[in-house]
Protein backbone atom coordinates (compact mmCIF):
# COMPACT_ATOMS: atom_id res chain seq x y z
CA UNK A 1 0.00 0.00 0.00
CA UNK A 2 1.36 3.46 -0.59
CA UNK A 3 1.62 5.93 1.77
CA UNK A 4 -0.76 8.17 0.00
CA UNK A 5 -4.41 8.31 1.91
CA UNK A 6 -7.30 6.81 0.22
CA UNK A 7 -8.49 10.12 0.60
CA UNK A 8 -5.78 11.87 -1.42
CA UNK A 9 -5.87 8.44 -4.07
CA UNK A 10 -8.85 9.13 -5.03
CA UNK A 11 -9.09 12.62 -5.70
CA UNK A 12 -5.52 12.30 -7.69
CA UNK A 13 -7.42 9.92 -9.91
CA UNK A 14 -11.02 11.59 -10.49
CA UNK A 15 -12.83 9.52 -8.52
CA UNK A 16 -14.31 12.18 -6.05
CA UNK A 17 -17.83 12.83 -7.11
CA UNK A 18 -21.13 13.34 -4.35
CA UNK A 19 -20.31 11.70 -1.35
CA UNK A 20 -22.83 11.84 1.97
CA UNK A 21 -19.40 12.28 4.34
CA UNK A 22 -18.90 16.11 5.41
CA UNK A 23 -15.38 15.34 4.61
CA UNK A 24 -13.47 12.95 2.21
CA UNK A 25 -11.23 12.21 4.70
CA UNK A 26 -13.34 10.06 6.91
CA UNK A 27 -12.04 7.35 4.54
CA UNK A 28 -8.67 7.55 5.95
CA UNK A 29 -9.82 6.60 9.05
CA UNK A 30 -10.77 2.99 10.52
CA UNK A 31 -11.50 0.16 8.21
CA UNK A 32 -15.31 0.57 6.89
CA UNK A 33 -17.61 -2.24 5.06
CA UNK A 34 -18.68 -1.22 1.83
CA UNK A 35 -20.15 -2.56 -1.19
CA UNK A 36 -20.39 -2.55 -4.98
CA UNK A 37 -22.90 -4.31 -6.75
CA UNK A 38 -23.42 -4.75 -10.54
CA UNK A 39 -26.99 -5.89 -11.96
CA UNK A 40 -26.77 -8.98 -14.26
CA UNK A 41 -28.52 -7.16 -17.43
CA UNK A 42 -25.71 -8.40 -19.89
CA UNK A 43 -23.40 -10.99 -19.78
CA UNK A 44 -20.52 -8.86 -19.14
CA UNK A 45 -19.60 -5.63 -17.54
CA UNK A 46 -18.53 -2.22 -19.51
CA UNK A 47 -15.70 -0.02 -19.37
CA UNK A 48 -17.73 2.21 -17.73
CA UNK A 49 -18.27 -0.12 -14.34
CA UNK A 50 -14.84 -1.21 -14.51
CA UNK A 51 -13.85 2.53 -13.85
CA UNK A 52 -16.16 1.99 -10.61
CA UNK A 53 -14.27 -1.07 -10.27
CA UNK A 54 -10.73 0.58 -10.17
CA UNK A 55 -12.00 2.75 -7.44
CA UNK A 56 -13.01 -0.18 -5.65
CA UNK A 57 -9.93 -1.32 -5.80
CA UNK A 58 -8.11 1.56 -4.40
CA UNK A 59 -10.61 0.98 -1.40
CA UNK A 60 -9.43 -2.57 -0.38
CA UNK A 61 -5.69 -1.52 -0.61
CA UNK A 62 -6.66 1.06 1.59
CA UNK A 63 -7.60 -1.52 4.39
CA UNK A 64 -11.53 -1.23 3.94
CA UNK A 65 -13.71 -4.38 3.50
CA UNK A 66 -15.45 -5.14 0.42
CA UNK A 67 -18.72 -6.70 -0.56
CA UNK A 68 -18.88 -7.40 -4.07
CA UNK A 69 -22.66 -8.00 -4.81
CA UNK A 70 -24.06 -9.43 -8.40
CA UNK A 71 -27.69 -8.22 -8.53
CA UNK A 72 -29.63 -11.37 -9.03
CA UNK A 73 -33.14 -10.25 -7.72
CA UNK A 74 -32.86 -6.48 -8.82
CA UNK A 75 -31.95 -7.56 -12.48
CA UNK A 76 -34.83 -9.35 -12.61
CA UNK A 77 -36.71 -6.15 -12.60
CA UNK A 78 -33.83 -4.24 -14.06
CA UNK A 79 -32.81 -0.46 -13.17
CA UNK A 80 -35.30 2.31 -14.91
CA UNK A 81 -33.18 5.01 -14.07
CA UNK A 82 -31.58 6.75 -17.06
CA UNK A 83 -34.09 4.55 -19.43
CA UNK A 84 -36.53 6.33 -21.34
CA UNK A 85 -38.85 3.44 -21.58
CA UNK A 86 -40.04 0.08 -20.02
CA UNK A 87 -36.92 -2.72 -20.17
CA UNK A 88 -37.46 -6.18 -21.45
CA UNK A 89 -37.26 -9.01 -18.33
CA UNK A 90 -34.34 -11.26 -18.57
CA UNK A 91 -35.63 -14.88 -18.41
CA UNK A 92 -34.22 -16.53 -14.88
CA UNK A 93 -32.14 -18.57 -17.56
CA UNK A 94 -30.51 -15.22 -19.01
CA UNK A 95 -29.92 -14.28 -16.05
CA UNK A 96 -27.89 -16.97 -14.21
CA UNK A 97 -25.70 -16.80 -17.55
CA UNK A 98 -25.01 -13.10 -16.78
CA UNK A 99 -24.54 -13.70 -12.89
CA UNK A 100 -21.78 -16.32 -13.85
CA UNK A 101 -19.94 -14.42 -16.15
CA UNK A 102 -20.14 -11.12 -13.93
CA UNK A 103 -18.80 -13.74 -10.65
CA UNK A 104 -16.13 -14.88 -13.07
CA UNK A 105 -14.93 -11.04 -14.22
CA UNK A 106 -14.94 -10.14 -10.10
CA UNK A 107 -12.60 -12.66 -9.89
CA UNK A 108 -10.37 -11.51 -12.73
CA UNK A 109 -10.52 -7.68 -11.74
CA UNK A 110 -9.93 -8.30 -8.18
CA UNK A 111 -7.50 -11.34 -8.21
CA UNK A 112 -5.05 -11.83 -5.49
CA UNK A 113 -7.50 -9.04 -3.25
CA UNK A 114 -9.81 -10.09 -0.43
CA UNK A 115 -13.69 -9.78 -1.21
CA UNK A 116 -16.56 -11.19 -0.18
CA UNK A 117 -19.05 -12.23 -2.88
CA UNK A 118 -22.99 -12.19 -2.65
CA UNK A 119 -25.98 -12.35 -4.48
CA UNK A 120 -29.15 -9.97 -3.26
CA UNK A 121 -31.38 -12.90 -5.01
CA UNK A 122 -30.35 -15.14 -1.77
CA UNK A 123 -32.24 -12.55 0.42
CA UNK A 124 -35.38 -11.99 -1.62
CA UNK A 125 -35.82 -15.76 -2.76
CA UNK A 126 -37.89 -16.44 0.40
CA UNK A 127 -39.64 -12.91 1.24
CA UNK A 128 -43.24 -12.41 0.42
CA UNK A 129 -45.01 -9.49 -1.17
CA UNK A 130 -47.00 -8.73 1.67
CA UNK A 131 -43.84 -8.93 4.06
CA UNK A 132 -41.99 -6.58 1.95
CA UNK A 133 -44.66 -4.21 1.65
CA UNK A 134 -45.07 -4.38 5.59
CA UNK A 135 -41.16 -4.46 6.83
CA UNK A 136 -40.03 -1.91 3.83
CA UNK A 137 -42.91 -0.35 1.80
CA UNK A 138 -44.12 1.23 4.75
CA UNK A 139 -41.16 3.36 5.66
CA UNK A 140 -40.38 4.81 2.33
CA UNK A 141 -42.31 8.12 1.61
CA UNK A 142 -43.91 8.31 -2.02
CA UNK A 143 -42.91 12.30 -1.86
CA UNK A 144 -39.41 10.63 -2.30
CA UNK A 145 -40.07 7.88 -4.89
CA UNK A 146 -42.15 10.54 -7.07
CA UNK A 147 -39.45 13.02 -6.96
CA UNK A 148 -37.11 10.93 -9.05
CA UNK A 149 -36.70 13.03 -12.03
CA UNK A 150 -36.36 9.79 -14.34
CA UNK A 151 -40.00 8.96 -12.72
CA UNK A 152 -40.78 12.73 -13.70
CA UNK A 153 -39.56 12.32 -16.94
CA UNK A 154 -41.17 8.74 -17.39
CA UNK A 155 -44.90 10.35 -16.70
CA UNK A 156 -44.77 13.04 -18.41
CA UNK A 157 -47.22 13.70 -21.23
CA UNK A 158 -44.05 13.09 -23.76
CA UNK A 159 -42.79 9.95 -21.35
CA UNK A 160 -43.50 6.35 -22.22
CA UNK A 161 -44.92 6.04 -18.54
CA UNK A 162 -43.19 3.35 -16.18
CA UNK A 163 -44.90 0.28 -14.66
CA UNK A 164 -44.98 -0.54 -11.17
CA UNK A 165 -42.12 -2.91 -11.03
CA UNK A 166 -39.79 -0.62 -12.12
CA UNK A 167 -40.72 2.14 -10.38
CA UNK A 168 -40.68 -0.19 -6.92
CA UNK A 169 -36.80 -1.07 -7.90
CA UNK A 170 -35.41 1.44 -5.68
CA UNK A 171 -36.82 -0.14 -2.93
CA UNK A 172 -34.74 -3.41 -3.81
CA UNK A 173 -31.92 -1.68 -3.91
CA UNK A 174 -32.24 0.04 -0.52
CA UNK A 175 -33.56 -3.26 1.25
CA UNK A 176 -29.85 -4.11 -0.16
CA UNK A 177 -28.45 -2.07 1.33
CA UNK A 178 -30.50 -2.06 4.75
CA UNK A 179 -29.49 -6.40 4.81
CA UNK A 180 -25.93 -5.88 4.57
CA UNK A 181 -25.80 -3.42 7.06
CA UNK A 182 -27.80 -5.61 9.76
CA UNK A 183 -26.12 -8.82 8.47
CA UNK A 184 -22.63 -7.86 7.52
CA UNK A 185 -21.77 -4.72 8.93
CA UNK A 186 -21.83 -2.79 5.40
CA UNK A 187 -22.17 0.86 6.08
CA UNK A 188 -20.31 2.33 2.82
CA UNK A 189 -22.08 2.25 -0.70
CA UNK A 190 -19.90 2.93 -3.48
CA UNK A 191 -20.90 3.75 -6.69
CA UNK A 192 -21.19 5.17 -10.36
CA UNK A 193 -22.99 8.74 -10.28
CA UNK A 194 -25.78 7.77 -11.56
CA UNK A 195 -27.16 5.49 -8.60
CA UNK A 196 -27.07 8.49 -6.28
CA UNK A 197 -30.28 8.86 -6.23
CA UNK A 198 -31.27 4.74 -5.90
CA UNK A 199 -28.20 4.38 -2.69
CA UNK A 200 -29.40 7.61 -0.66
CA UNK A 201 -32.74 5.85 -1.07
CA UNK A 202 -30.70 2.78 0.84
CA UNK A 203 -29.08 5.34 3.71
CA UNK A 204 -32.41 6.54 4.46
CA UNK A 205 -34.09 3.42 4.66
CA UNK A 206 -30.88 2.70 7.00
CA UNK A 207 -31.33 5.65 9.35
CA UNK A 208 -35.68 5.08 9.46
CA UNK A 209 -35.18 1.67 10.58
CA UNK A 210 -32.31 1.17 12.47
CA UNK A 211 -31.06 5.08 13.80
CA UNK A 212 -27.12 3.56 11.99
CA UNK A 213 -25.44 6.14 10.14
CA UNK A 214 -24.73 5.08 6.35
CA UNK A 215 -22.88 6.91 3.97
CA UNK A 216 -22.67 7.01 -0.08
CA UNK A 217 -19.26 7.89 -2.00
CA UNK A 218 -19.85 7.93 -5.89
CA UNK A 219 -17.42 8.26 -8.41
CA UNK A 220 -18.28 10.61 -11.63
CA UNK A 221 -19.37 9.70 -14.84
CA UNK A 222 -16.16 9.41 -17.68
CA UNK A 223 -16.51 12.01 -20.10
CA UNK A 224 -14.22 11.73 -23.17
CA UNK A 225 -12.99 15.25 -23.20
CA UNK A 226 -12.77 15.56 -27.15
CA UNK A 227 -16.32 14.64 -27.69
CA UNK A 228 -18.06 15.67 -24.79
CA UNK A 229 -19.71 12.32 -24.64
CA UNK A 230 -20.12 9.53 -21.95
CA UNK A 231 -16.91 7.65 -22.69
CA UNK A 232 -16.86 3.82 -23.79
CA UNK A 233 -19.35 4.01 -26.70
CA UNK A 234 -17.97 3.42 -30.08
CA UNK A 235 -19.77 2.80 -33.42
CA UNK A 236 -20.11 -0.54 -32.80
CA UNK A 237 -22.07 -0.07 -29.50
CA UNK A 238 -20.59 -0.09 -25.76
CA UNK A 239 -16.92 -1.92 -24.95
CA UNK A 240 -17.27 -5.29 -22.94
CA UNK A 241 -15.50 -6.76 -20.71
CA UNK A 242 -15.93 -10.26 -22.28
CA UNK A 243 -13.47 -11.04 -25.42
CA UNK A 244 -16.65 -12.56 -26.71
CA UNK A 245 -18.60 -9.39 -27.45
CA UNK A 246 -15.25 -7.14 -27.57
CA UNK A 247 -12.30 -8.98 -28.60
CA UNK A 248 -9.17 -8.86 -27.02
CA UNK A 249 -7.73 -6.92 -30.63
CA UNK A 250 -10.46 -4.70 -30.65
CA UNK A 251 -10.07 -4.38 -26.99
CA UNK A 252 -6.87 -3.91 -27.34
CA UNK A 253 -7.03 -0.93 -30.18
CA UNK A 254 -9.90 0.66 -28.68
CA UNK A 255 -7.54 2.06 -25.61
CA UNK A 256 -4.48 2.52 -28.22
CA UNK A 257 -6.60 4.89 -30.55
CA UNK A 258 -7.56 7.09 -27.46
CA UNK A 259 -7.06 10.37 -28.26
CA UNK A 260 -4.31 13.11 -26.45
CA UNK A 261 -6.65 14.92 -24.16
CA UNK A 262 -7.94 12.18 -22.20
CA UNK A 263 -5.10 9.69 -21.99
CA UNK A 264 -3.97 11.32 -18.81
CA UNK A 265 -7.44 10.90 -17.20
CA UNK A 266 -7.17 7.45 -18.60
CA UNK A 267 -3.94 6.50 -16.91
CA UNK A 268 -5.24 7.44 -13.45
CA UNK A 269 -8.49 5.91 -13.92
CA UNK A 270 -8.11 2.79 -15.57
CA UNK A 271 -4.69 1.60 -14.91
CA UNK A 272 -2.66 0.65 -11.09
CA UNK A 273 0.25 2.36 -12.20
CA UNK A 274 2.01 4.95 -9.34
CA UNK A 275 1.91 8.77 -9.48
CA UNK A 276 4.96 8.66 -10.16
CA UNK A 277 5.22 5.96 -13.20
CA UNK A 278 2.21 8.19 -14.95
CA UNK A 279 4.23 11.30 -14.34
CA UNK A 280 7.11 9.78 -15.84
CA UNK A 281 5.02 8.50 -18.84
CA UNK A 282 2.85 11.65 -19.32
CA UNK A 283 6.71 13.23 -19.04
CA UNK A 284 8.23 11.56 -22.32
CA UNK A 285 4.75 11.57 -23.86
CA UNK A 286 5.09 15.34 -24.24
CA UNK A 287 8.02 15.57 -25.55
CA UNK A 288 7.23 12.75 -28.04
CA UNK A 289 3.40 12.95 -28.56
CA UNK A 290 4.81 10.58 -31.89
CA UNK A 291 5.27 7.56 -30.20
CA UNK A 292 2.34 7.77 -28.04
CA UNK A 293 3.94 6.18 -25.28
CA UNK A 294 0.52 7.13 -22.99
CA UNK A 295 -1.49 5.04 -25.18
CA UNK A 296 0.79 2.10 -25.38
CA UNK A 297 0.88 2.00 -22.19
CA UNK A 298 -2.67 2.61 -21.06
CA UNK A 299 -3.51 -0.58 -23.76
CA UNK A 300 -1.56 -2.59 -22.48
CA UNK A 301 -2.42 -2.15 -18.72
CA UNK A 302 -5.85 -2.01 -19.17
CA UNK A 303 -6.12 -5.29 -21.33
CA UNK A 304 -3.62 -7.60 -19.05
CA UNK A 305 -5.98 -6.24 -16.07
CA UNK A 306 -8.98 -7.77 -18.12
CA UNK A 307 -7.49 -10.24 -19.75
CA UNK A 308 -4.41 -11.17 -18.59
CA UNK A 309 -0.57 -11.05 -19.20
CA UNK A 310 -0.53 -13.83 -22.22
CA UNK A 311 -3.85 -12.65 -23.86
CA UNK A 312 -2.30 -8.94 -23.82
CA UNK A 313 0.89 -10.14 -25.36
CA UNK A 314 -0.31 -12.07 -28.07
CA UNK A 315 -2.36 -8.87 -29.18
CA UNK A 316 0.10 -6.27 -28.85
CA UNK A 317 2.78 -8.56 -31.21
CA UNK A 318 -0.89 -8.85 -33.71
CA UNK A 319 -1.03 -5.21 -33.50
CA UNK A 320 2.12 -4.15 -34.30
CA UNK A 321 2.22 -6.44 -37.61
CA UNK A 322 -0.82 -4.49 -38.96
CA UNK A 323 1.04 -1.79 -38.21
CA UNK A 324 3.67 -2.77 -40.35
CA UNK A 325 6.42 -2.80 -37.19
CA UNK A 326 6.87 -6.81 -37.14
CA UNK A 327 6.76 -10.08 -39.16
CA UNK A 328 4.34 -12.73 -39.54
CA UNK A 329 7.42 -15.43 -39.11
CA UNK A 330 7.22 -13.92 -35.53
CA UNK A 331 3.56 -14.76 -34.56
CA UNK A 332 2.56 -17.91 -32.95
CA UNK A 333 -0.41 -19.70 -33.53
CA UNK A 334 -2.19 -17.33 -31.19
CA UNK A 335 -1.17 -14.55 -32.57
CA UNK A 336 -1.58 -15.54 -36.06
CA UNK A 337 -5.35 -16.94 -35.19
CA UNK A 338 -6.08 -13.35 -33.71
CA UNK A 339 -5.62 -11.98 -36.86
CA UNK A 340 -7.35 -14.34 -38.85
CA UNK A 341 -10.70 -13.20 -36.57
CA UNK A 342 -9.63 -9.41 -36.74
CA UNK A 343 -8.67 -8.65 -40.35
CA UNK A 344 -10.71 -9.11 -43.76
CA UNK A 345 -10.06 -12.81 -44.96
CA UNK A 346 -10.07 -14.82 -47.77
CA UNK A 347 -9.55 -18.28 -48.75
CA UNK A 348 -7.27 -19.37 -52.01
CA UNK A 349 -6.49 -22.18 -53.65
CA UNK A 350 -2.35 -23.11 -54.00
CA UNK A 351 -0.78 -21.43 -57.27
CA UNK A 352 -3.56 -18.56 -56.70
CA UNK A 353 -1.74 -14.69 -57.95
CA UNK A 354 -1.32 -12.06 -55.65
CA UNK A 355 -4.03 -9.88 -57.75
CA UNK A 356 -6.72 -12.61 -56.97
CA UNK A 357 -5.74 -12.51 -53.23
CA UNK A 358 -5.97 -8.90 -53.27
CA UNK A 359 -9.20 -9.02 -55.25
CA UNK A 360 -10.83 -11.55 -53.01
CA UNK A 361 -9.57 -9.80 -49.55
CA UNK A 362 -11.11 -6.57 -50.90
CA UNK A 363 -7.55 -4.63 -50.92
CA UNK A 364 -8.19 -4.31 -54.93
CA UNK A 365 -11.72 -3.95 -56.45
CA UNK A 366 -10.21 -5.91 -59.41
CA UNK A 367 -7.65 -7.52 -60.98
CA UNK A 368 -5.89 -4.03 -63.25
CA UNK A 369 -6.42 -2.31 -59.98
CA UNK A 370 -4.33 -5.13 -58.12
CA UNK A 371 -1.86 -5.20 -60.74
CA UNK A 372 -1.54 -1.29 -60.73
CA UNK A 373 -0.99 -1.35 -56.89
CA UNK A 374 1.62 -3.78 -57.23
CA UNK A 375 3.67 -1.90 -60.63
CA UNK A 376 3.53 1.29 -57.79
CA UNK A 377 5.14 -1.09 -55.10
CA UNK A 378 2.14 -0.16 -52.88
CA UNK A 379 1.49 -4.17 -51.97
CA UNK A 380 3.50 -6.23 -49.31
CA UNK A 381 2.99 -9.45 -48.20
CA UNK A 382 3.80 -10.43 -44.24
CA UNK A 383 5.48 -7.65 -43.82
CA UNK A 384 9.04 -8.67 -44.45
CA UNK A 385 8.83 -8.37 -48.49
CA UNK A 386 7.40 -5.96 -51.35
CA UNK A 387 5.19 -7.76 -53.70
CA UNK A 388 6.90 -7.24 -57.43
CA UNK A 389 4.86 -9.60 -59.77
CA UNK A 390 1.32 -9.43 -60.02
CA UNK A 391 0.96 -12.91 -61.35
CA UNK A 392 3.36 -14.56 -59.15
CA UNK A 393 1.94 -17.59 -57.69
CA UNK A 394 1.14 -17.98 -53.93
CA UNK A 395 2.09 -21.07 -52.08
CA UNK A 396 1.66 -22.22 -48.77
CA UNK A 397 5.54 -22.24 -47.65
CA UNK A 398 4.94 -18.75 -48.49
CA UNK A 399 3.31 -17.79 -45.23
CA UNK A 400 2.97 -19.90 -41.74
CA UNK A 401 0.82 -22.81 -41.57
CA UNK A 402 -0.82 -21.37 -44.82
CA UNK A 403 -1.78 -18.00 -43.59
CA UNK A 404 -0.52 -14.81 -45.22
CA UNK A 405 -0.75 -10.92 -44.51
CA UNK A 406 -1.60 -8.66 -47.39
CA UNK A 407 -0.63 -5.05 -47.34
CA UNK A 408 -1.86 -2.10 -49.61
CA UNK A 409 -0.52 1.04 -47.56
CA UNK A 410 -2.21 0.57 -44.04
CA UNK A 411 -4.26 -1.29 -44.73
CA UNK A 412 -4.03 -5.43 -43.99
CA UNK A 413 -6.04 -8.47 -44.84
CA UNK A 414 -5.36 -12.20 -44.37
CA UNK A 415 -5.55 -15.44 -46.79
CA UNK A 416 -4.98 -18.60 -46.10
CA UNK A 417 -3.86 -21.10 -48.78
CA UNK A 418 -6.05 -24.17 -49.12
Amino acid sequence: MSDTTLSQELQWRGFVNQTTFKSATELDGEPLTFYWGVDPSAPSMTIGNLAAAMMVRHFIEHGHHAVLLIGGATGMIGDPDGKTEERNLKTPEEININKAAIAAQYTQIFGGQQFKLVDNYEWFKDMGYLQFLRDIGKHVPMRQMLGREFVQTRLSEQGAGISYAEFSYVLIQAYDFLYMNREMGVSLQVCGSDQWGNSIAGVDLIRRLTGNEAHVWSTPLIINKATGQKFGKTENGAVWLDENLTSVYQFYQFWLNTDDVGVQDYLKIYTLLSKGQIENILAEFKTKPSERLAQKTLAYEVTKLVHGESKTNAVVKASKLVFRDGDLANLSSEEIRILRHELPFAEVQEGSTFADALVSTGLASSKSDARRLIEQGAVNCNGSRDVTGAEDAIHKQDGIDGYLVLFKGNQAAMIEVK
